[in-house]
């Protein structure tokens, strides 16, 4: 059996709607796709090798030119037919509920991820390391399947006119979605069907997976970010439905809002980060009946609420929410306002703890200075040659995603350390030579030197963008805070 015929009988085994009765319709349809001069053999039976044998006959014969764009919207466009339709993934994802959400959510991942929905292989590429730090282990991932994005070019594209189709890579029209030059193709993408505050809401994975069944939570309607009270309430009844999955909310304002903020949505998935592992500092009384508070030992400033009552939660986070979003400190330069535009906004994270749920409140401020142009609580200059990315949702739970280009210049800089021959970037000079002056480095130890160093950095980035620091200023500050939601 040659590759194309291997596909076709893939497809028929797949769960598509496809049967053997189905054979002659489905060979055609690929004969349609990838022409019909002899095709390429595959490397081995994986489905996946099988595609990439089709996508080269494709361009053997003409149907599609070797760009990027052509191959990956082809290879979508067959691993559709391996892929249920969506109301049929739908009824399967819900009859597989009534076992247990984690029955459905189990099948959902597996199957976006043998349609190669989720990209296993691309994600595969990612450099991941735990890094030890005085706020616990971190979790390091240098991303080599995504570029690195300007903070100020996220902040231009939350103002551009939505007139394209799909208005952006959240809304419900990607499902199916052929795709285009610069427009990922999306043919084989599906999206579950749930029921959030009322409202119609959309469960997808994402591609580019940073953690364990990194999951997208979409509003069927194209509208901004907001933290409200329903967005509580939202994150709280999606724990509710799937118990076994955190989920979080990034901030609704540029450089403290994560990089996408045209289009409601939250993350989550199956993963215990580092912030949900940090413990409470101290506990603080918020006079919210029936919910525990406290400080957590997390260098941003960050409350845990935790309560078996989820509307006494709610009504906690949103004390907080809204005495921060017009609170002043001039002495920590924390500003709610200037000259009319609003600068605070909250993280909001939730999940189960045994019977409990818990909600993690982060503080967020947006200003910027004259000193730090990027962002006050943004990472700072110094530092801006490891992460000078927004601190979105992922981030502020502990896991830094940072830029491809680390994976190369960190070479360069563990020779530049051993004193080799080397082409160190020249932003990274100043910390290593900190290193040098501070450390003894051999070449047995050199990659967890810089290892620990980039752990290190990462945590100074979050402390960064704290609003309270942990120095004495800082939690006096933070005090203050906490008695003005008291009030």
């Amino acid at each position: 059996m040659n590759s194309l015929e291997q596909f076709v009988q893939a497809v028929i085994d797949s769960p598509s709607q496809y049967t053997n009765l189905d054979h002659i319709y489905v060979y055609n349809r690929v004969l349609g796709l990838v022409g019909e001069g002899e095709p390429t053999e595959a490397v081995d039976g994986q489905l996946t090798s099988l595609v990439d044998g089709l996508v080269k006959t494709a361009i053997q014969n003409g149907k599609i030119e070797d760009t990027q764009s052509d191959k990956s919207i082809l290879a979508d466009q067959l691993m559709d037919l391996v892929t249920p339709l969506p109301s049929v993934l739908n009824q399967l994802f819900w009859d597989k509920y009534q076992v247990s959400p984690k029955a459905a959510t189990d099948y959902f991942f597996k199957l976006s991820k043998d349609n190669d929905y989720i990209k296993t292989r691309a994600i595969a590429k990612n450099v991941s390391f735990p890094a030890k730090t005085d706020f616990g282990q971190l979790e390091i991932t240098i991303n080599l399947s995504k570029p690195e994005k300007d903070p100020k070019a996220i902040a231009a594209a939350r103002n551009q006119p939505q007139n394209g189709y799909p208005l952006c890579q959240l809304c419900m029209q990607n499902e199916g979605y052929l795709g285009r030059l610069g427009y990922p193709s999306r043919s084989n993408h599906r999206i579950i069907r749930m029921t959030v505050g009322g409202e119609t809401w959309g469960f997808q994975y994402s591609p580019y997976a940073y953690f364990n069944e990194h999951s997208i939570f979409l509003d069927q309607v194209h509208r901004p970010m907001v933290i409200n009270r329903q967005t509580f309430a939202n994150l709280l009844e999606i724990v509710k439905q799937l118990p076994h999955y955190f989920v979080g909310s990034n901030a609704d304002l540029p450089i403290v809002g994560g990089s996408m903020l045209s289009h409601e949505h939250y993350q989550g998935g199956r993963h215990v980060f580092p912030m949900m592992k940090a413990p409470v500092a101290r506990t603080i009384e918020l006079g919210v009946n029936g919910v525990e508070a406290g400080i957590v030992k997390w260098p941003m400033s960050t409350i845990r609420l935790t309560s078996k009552d989820s509307v006494a939660l709610t009504d906690a986070a949103v004390k907080i929410h809204n005495t921060w979003m017009n609170y002043s400190d001039e002495s920590v330069d924390v500003r709610a306002y200037t000259d009319g535009t609003r600068h605070h906004t909250t993280t909001p994270i939730a999940y189960k703890d045994g019977e409990n749920y818990v909600m993690d409140v982060v503080l967020r401020d947006n200003q910027t200075s004259a000193a730090f142009p990027d962002g006050i609580f943004h990472p700072h200059q110094d530092v801006q040659h490891i992460k000078k990315e927004n601190i979105g949702l992922i981030e502020v739970m502990g896991r830094a995603i940072l830029p491809a280009r680390l994976k190369t210049e960190l070479v360069e800089v563990e020779k530049y350390l051993l004193n080799q021959d080397n082409q160190m970037a020249e932003m990274h000079k100043t910390w290593a030579d900190q290193l040098k002056e501070t450390t003894s480095i051999t070449p047995a130890n050199v990659t967890e030197v810089v290892n620990t160093a980039v752990g290190n950095v990462f945590a100074r980035v979050l402390a960064d963008a704290g609003v309270f620091k942990w120095d004495e200023a800082g939690k006096a500050a933070f005090a203050r805070f906490i008695s003005a939601v008291k009030q």
